[in-house]
């Protein structure tokens, strides 16, 4: 299997995936050098891509950076001989949530795409914590669900995409299976001057609540319930189509 994420191939997420399925498959990771977070299908054109054995310490796993995007990893993963094609590709355990519509530019989310791309199974993980991350729970599930993923293949070109909430694992609500929710956010751009009188912007802002429904995954996470939620990228508005017909074009 190939592990992979945005955080970088030292971040505690990744970590604790390769320790929990090291007992249970043959691992390969190839992940960025360095945090590459919210870089969406970003891929490198115009710079080569530079790729170094990473010594991992632990038995049965394989290591390898990437000086690139999460979608250069798994790319460079499937498409050279680093390693013969993985039955699963698992993304994570991001340092933070990657819910509603957030998943559009989220580097996990997207590399979990690029695999899917490729026809294999493909699975993004995340844990809703800013702070003070325990990845423990959300590395056991990911080993659960990818054992189920692996007897019970979706159709092409989907993948699931989990959020856990900063929980126990004995205080977990549970699993719903959700739709994409809604992300919002306010003042996310932050004007600052520098030395010479140049205007900036650092990007930031704060969550705002949106009208939500029940199965949405943002709920799911709030009510303490791990959210799992089907994905494909096929973004054709089906029901349009007609009606763009009988336009003038």
């Amino acid at each position: 299997m190939l592990l992979t994420n945005d955080d970088g191939i030292h971040s505690a997420g990744i970590q604790a995936l390769w320790q929990q399925f090291a007992s249970v498959a043959e691992v390969t990771v190839v992940a960025p050098d360095s945090e590459k977070s919210a870089t969406s299908q970003a891929i490198t054109v115009h710079q080569p891509i530079y790729v170094d054995e990473q010594v991992i310490e632990q038995a049965g796993v394989r290591g390898w950076r990437v000086v690139g995007t999460p979608t250069d990893c798994v790319k460079i993963a499937l498409e050279t001989n680093i390693m013969e094609p993985p039955d699963l590709i698992v993304s994570g355990i991001n340092h933070g949530p990657n819910i509603g519509t957030d998943v559009l530019y989220s580097g996990t989310v997207s590399a979990a795409i690029e695999g899917a791309l490729h026809g294999i199974p493909a699975i993004a993980v995340s844990l809703d914590a800013r702070e003070n991350f325990d990845f423990t729970a959300a590395a056991q599930f990911a080993v659960r669900l990818a054992r189920q993923f692996i007897q019970n293949p979706l159709p092409p070109r989907t993948l699931l995409n989990v959020n856990v909430p900063a929980l126990p694992p004995d205080q977990i609500a549970g699993v719903s299976i959700t739709k994409l929710g809604c992300r919002e956010y306010r003042n996310a751009f932050h004007p600052h001057q520098d030395p010479r009188g140049r205007i900036y912007y650092w990007m930031s802002g704060e969550i705002v609540d949106c009208d939500n429904e029940p199965d949405t995954d943002v709920e799911a996470v709030k009510a303490g319930r791990i959210s799992v939620t089907p994905i494909h990228f096929d973004l054709t508005k089906y029901n349009l189509m007609d009606a763009l017909t009988s336009w003038k074009l």
